[in-house]
């Protein structure tokens, strides 16, 4: 019994994975209601008692989203105030004169890195894009040159390195150290950041020409002037304070992470170190300093400020439920002993845990399109796994694993796909040779990067 039961186990896994990728692609059914439906009766056909099924779901989308819903909720009023006090234009402003009109490709890179860290892929991508069209237009470059390395920017922060929502999920799941993944997602995410941004738009916007007139575009850019009238009525941030204000809640976490290194553990001042390096307790620091550097310093009043907190959660409302689901269905897995089974299948087949990690959220990640899930549904598959594992790995290295397999090719059942076609004005095809392709590179390179850190610590 005990044997073909296992393989039945994963056999019904399988099912239940093809049946929400052919939901999701195929029949267009909103991944929310796909991950409770297959969830409910993954549980069912696996035998679990019926009265504990729901209760499971419960428990792991509860779990789940107790910490990303705080990260996301304070993230995006973060990135909010940014956008509405003038931040991002001073950081892309100050990069476009630092570097040149010639380097611009790699100012982009680094706006959308440091951008990118309190905020979601799709929200980053929604505060930068303004930046990209007005730049390119600036200088008269496409639009691929400019907004290329932008996406390779926000696209390695979300899949690699904390406070990213994406990554802090995975931090929590293995026990990593928070500090030591952010030093090692730099060191793996900024050479992937470089080939598949820059370097890659540089060979790739020779090939492809997109449309003289694109009009997304023209929203943005046609109120230039009025914009100039209410800019000029209200001083943009200074560089320095926007970069201290979104920088804040990373250096608040880093200090938490080294408070053993400054104070003896389970002292008070250890204590304090810890609760403000939390990030929740970062970002939301973070998030009251900016109602003074990006909401009263630059003249709005509390009612603006009110105004933009609202404004700014609803479209992530979606995203953060299709999270909580996605742990959810990870929780179905392991209450059903089907994570145990997956656990000896792959003790069995002696894969090492940072190649499992990344096959595993690379297949989740083509099946449901958000990396988010991808990252989510395999920390609930893999962490269990790393723990009982014979080979020992770092759990931060887990992380980077994880997060390089959620952002292997990004295709039709993905809203960033669709996000970025439209935007860029693109055909499908043409955002499959761009988009598709630029998360390929950071998703096998970031792999092999983190095996090369392996090898060195």
């Amino acid at each position: 019994m005990g044997a073909s039961h296992g393989s039945l186990l994963l056999i019904y896994a399988v099912v239940a994975i093809a049946a929400l990728i052919l939901l999701i692609t195929r029949f267009k059914v909103y991944p929310f209601l796909v991950l409770i439906i297959v969830s409910l009766l993954l549980g069912l056909v696996a035998g679990m008692p019926m009265g504990t099924i729901v209760k499971s779901f419960e428990t792991g989308n509860g779990n789940t989203l107790g910490h990303i819903a705080i990260v996301v909720g304070l993230g995006t009023m973060l990135g909010k105030m940014m956008a509405e006090s003038g931040g991002a234009e001073r950081i892309a402003t100050t990069l476009i004169d630092k570097f040149g009109e010639k380097h611009i490709h790699w100012a982009m890179m680094v706006v959308a890195i440091i951008v990118g860290l309190p905020v979601f892929f799709e929200v980053g991508f929604v505060l930068l894009i303004p930046i990209a069209f007005n730049v390119a237009k600036r200088t008269g470059k496409s639009l691929l040159l400019i907004g290329l390395p932008m996406i390779a920017g926000l696209s390695v922060v979300h899949g690699l390195i904390p406070p990213h929502p994406a990554a802090m999920l995975a931090v929590q799941a293995y026990h990593a150290d928070i500090g030591k993944t952010i030093a090692y997602g730099l060191i793996v995410g900024v050479p992937c950041a470089i080939v598949a941004g820059p370097l890659f738009a540089l060979l790739v916007s020779r090939y492809i020409k997109l449309p003289e007139h694109n009009p997304l575009a023209a929203q943005f850019l046609g109120s230039a002037a009025e914009d100039k009238e209410k800019q000029t009525k209200r001083e943009l941030p200074s560089f320095g304070v926007t970069l201290f204000t979104i920088l804040l809640p990373v250096i608040l976490m880093l200090i938490g992470s080294w408070a053993d290194l400054v104070f003896a553990p389970n002292t008070l001042p250890n204590d304090l170190l810890r609760f403000v390096g939390n990030s929740d307790v970062a970002l939301l620091i973070a998030v009251l300093v900016s109602f003074w550097t990006f909401g009263a310093k630059r003249g709005f009043n509390r009612e603006q400020i009110q105004k933009f907190c609202g404004e700014c959660l609803a479209p992530i409302a979606g995203i953060t439920l299709i999270v909580g689901a996605g742990g959810g269905f990870g929780r179905v897995l392991m209450d059903s002993g089907i994570s145990k089974e997956i656990v000896n299948a792959a003790t069995a087949a002696h894969l090492s845990p940072l190649l499992f990690a990344w096959a595993v959220a690379a297949l989740i990640r083509l099946a449901t399109g958000s990396a988010t899930v991808a990252m989510t549904t395999a920390c609930g598959i893999v962490a269990p796994i790393a723990a009982a594992g014979a080979v020992q790995v770092r759990p931060e290295l887990l992380v980077l694993a994880t997060g390089s397999g959620s952002l292997i090719f990004s295709h039709v059942n993905d809203g960033g796909f669709w996000l970025i076609k439209e935007y860029f004005g693109m055909t499908v095809g043409q955002t499959f040779k761009t988009w598709s392709l630029l998360e390929t590179i950071i998703s096998v390179m970031g792999l092999g990067l983190t095996f090369a850190l392996a090898t060195v610590l």
